[in-house]
């Protein structure tokens, strides 16, 4: 019986799969760059749009459940045609589902939104992105253990970042409930990229995304309807950037553009680059955040602040650059590096 194994002791069969897989485990996807910067920018503009809604008199919490729903609705036939109807999917995933409802939909909009009110969008969002910093200082406390010194460095230049774009030595004062509200939303986003770069085969990203703004919005109307949050919404007309308008238009814009749109495409490159490169890429986030903020709203940043914004930055790159350079490689990857070029040729 002749062995059909070659010189590397693979099948073709086998080599076929490796190949496949090889494929698979590229990790910088010009694709899933593509979508995360695409992701970045959409996210970056709901501050924006928010505003004018909650001048209007929308509650944080009411504008965030509207937010999702609707995301929801026009997510799910996407989600459906995905699915195929493997619904055992959704039943499977279920504690993922809802860690990214309560984290990454629920908790970083909700208060990030009610950060907003008493912040600038600007500095809301550059406090908002200190997350993946907040998960590597938790990491070590609850591992008992002192971080690298590249990471610690991050941490601190991160810090120093902050402090300037409170701007704590101008005249003007530091909310300090706002500041908690970023804060806790910065928790949220460290959520939102651990739960949503660990990819399942069987669990579309589309479906992942619609799957936990359901949850979120479930969650944000039953607060509401408990009383547990103040719920308020509005009919009244908004004032959009110098122009009178009803309010569907900017929360169409929000709904649609900054989440639909950009959940969808955050999840899906969270799966193709992994969590540490897709929170890489959003960090452009911040910048076509205050970027709209100064255009749309009038909020120039002081130049103290720009210096703070690009070191908040800085030091969340050293931390994710470290955490990356630190991740153990498995063996199947390790495997695949030394046979994948034959395998594909």
């Amino acid at each position: 019986m002749t062995d059909s194994r070659d010189s590397h002791g693979l099948s073709p069969r086998a080599e076929r799969q490796t190949a496949g897989q090889a494929t698979v485990a590229r990790p910088h996807s010009l694709v899933g760059v593509g979508a995360a910067i695409a992701s970045a920018a959409t996210f970056g503009l709901s501050g924006s749009f928010a505003r004018p809604l909650l001048g209007a008199g929308w509650s944080p919490a009411a504008a965030v459940a509207v937010r999702t729903a609707g995301a929801a609705l026009v997510l799910a036939p996407f989600a459906y045609v995905a699915l195929g109807g493997r619904w055992g999917a959704l039943v499977a995933a279920w504690r993922r589902l809802l860690g990214f409802g309560i984290l990454g939909v629920a908790g970083a909009q909700l208060c990030f939104f009610a950060a907003i009110e008493r912040l600038s969008v600007g500095v809301a969002i550059l406090i908002e992105f200190l997350g993946p910093v907040l998960l590597v200082v938790a990491t070590s406390i609850a591992r008992r253990r002192l971080p690298p010194r590249a990471t610690a460095l991050g941490a601190i230049v991160s810090v120093l970042g902050l402090g300037a774009v409170l701007d704590l030595g101008g005249v003007g004062r530091v909310d300090p409930v706002g500041l908690a509200f970023a804060l806790t939303a910065a928790a949220g986003v460290a959520g939102y990229f651990h739960l949503a770069g660990q990819p399942d085969p069987e669990l579309p990203p589309v479906a992942m995304a619609a799957g936990g703004l359901c949850v979120g919005a479930v969650l944000l109307v039953a607060a509401g309807l408990a009383g547990l949050v103040p719920f308020h919404l509005s009919t009244a007309r908004v004032d959009l950037f110098g122009a009178d308008a009803p309010w569907w238009v900017p929360m169409s814009v929000i709904v649609v553009v900054s989440t639909a749109f950009s959940y969808g495409t955050g999840v899906f490159a969270a799966e193709q680059l992994g969590a540490r490169l897709a929170s890489f890429v959003a960090l452009l986030e911040a910048l076509f955040a205050v970027l709209a903020a100064w255009v749309l709203l009038g909020e120039r940043p002081t130049p103290i602040q720009g210096i703070g914004g690009v070191l908040i930055v800085a030091g969340v790159l050293l931390v994710r650059l470290e955490a990356s350079s630190n991740r153990p490689e498995s063996s199947d990857r390790r495997r695949l590096a030394r046979v994948g070029p034959q395998a594909v040729s």
